[in-house]
């Protein structure tokens, strides 16, 4: 999960950089977090501003070169942990003002073509596509998993609709022969029917891996629930997505503790409405057509951010039990 880049030049290039910086308002000093590291691409720009602080996360560890080049420019106004964003309350930042937390939950181009990581269909050898800090790789997923847990992994991951006979296809043919990445494309292909897609045959069911291997699912719904926490009154959570799954966990999660109803309704003394968020934007905002231009990975790219209005207990329930049926297919991992 980390920023986006230019697909062709070496140059960092954020999505919806622009938009962001209009919505947290840098120039006027504050801490601010940034989840997803990457290449420093929003922290940069943010350090622009003479009078703030970042304090940047990221799980994938080829991030800790970049940090700490900037470590040594800007000093105690850039602090870098090889840690998770679902870590946050636990990184002790009660003392912290924090102005905003971003997540920009999309991978960069360098991710996708490091062959070691085995992000892309046009990999060779094993699977893996571990990010950092991770139990297991997509390869002990494809061997380890029965059919129906493979099958759900496809489903509701991916949203791949043969997600049935590619599973099915899979378990008969682990039983023959070790499956790396490109059996694994020969065998997504012979499941199709057709052979024409405006996208990549395997693209959905990487993608269910990716989640899966990387624990996407927990990770993002702990990580905004304690970004929620440590944050302040007036402080914003900002989120770009890059598929509809993410998009549906940020969309429910901003506009259900948004919204005027009871949140206390699981602490039956008290019975005052409280809104946890202030939702400025309903729709998400999508790159323009200039930034598309110069950056085609930005084409899927949906940013939704909230102002925090005020501290609510046991918000998180809600988040949990809607989301409870994809948490449940992610521990599957168990028995990795």
């Amino acid at each position: 999960m980390n920023a986006t880049i230019f697909p062709e030049k070496k140059k960092h290039y954020p999505v919806l950089i622009n938009e962001i910086i209009s919505i947290i308002t840098p120039q006027y000093g504050g801490t601010f977090i940034d989840c997803t590291f990457g290449q420093g691409g929003y922290t940069k720009r943010i350090l622009e501003y003479p009078k703030t602080k970042v304090i940047a996360l990221d799980r994938d560890p080829e991030s800790i070169k970049i940090s700490s080049t900037l470590e040594k420019k800007f000093g105690k106004r850039f602090y870098f942990k090889n840690k998770k964003f679902s870590f946050l309350e636990k990184m002790e930042l009660d003392k912290e003002d924090i102005n905003s937390i971003i997540f920009d939950l999309g991978y960069s181009h360098t991710q996708i073509k490091d062959m070691n990581k085995g992000l892309s269909f046009n990999s060779h050898g094993d699977l893996n596509m571990k990010m950092g800090i991770n139990d297991f790789s997509a390869k002990d997923v494809i061997h380890k998993l029965d059919k129906n847990e493979l099958e759900k992994v496809f489903k509701f991951f991916g949203e791949e609709k043969d997600s049935k006979k590619i599973a099915s296809k899979i378990i008969k043919n682990r039983e023959k022969k070790k499956i790396d990445t490109q059996e694994l494309v020969r065998i997504i292909k012979s499941s199709k029917k057709t052979k024409y897609y405006k996208i990549h045959v395997a693209t959905k069911i990487f993608q269910s891996l990716r989640i899966f291997v990387n624990k996407e699912i927990s990770e993002l719904i702990f990580g905004l629930i304690n970004a929620t926490k440590i944050l302040k009154p007036g402080g914003k959570i900002v989120v770009v997505t890059f598929h509809s799954l993410e998009d549906k966990i940020v969309k429910f999660f901003f506009k259900s503790l948004s919204e005027k109803r009871s949140i206390s309704r699981y602490m039956p003394k008290i019975n005052e409405e409280d809104n946890l968020f202030k939702i400025i934007n309903r729709k998400p905002i999508i790159p323009s057509n200039k930034e598309l231009e110069e950056n085609v990975l930005s084409r899927s790219a949906k940013l939704r951010f909230a102002i925090k209005e005020k501290n609510v207990l046991n918000f998180e329930k809600e988040i949990l039990k809607k989301f409870n049926y994809l948490l449940e297919i992610e521990n599957f991992s168990r028995k990795l």
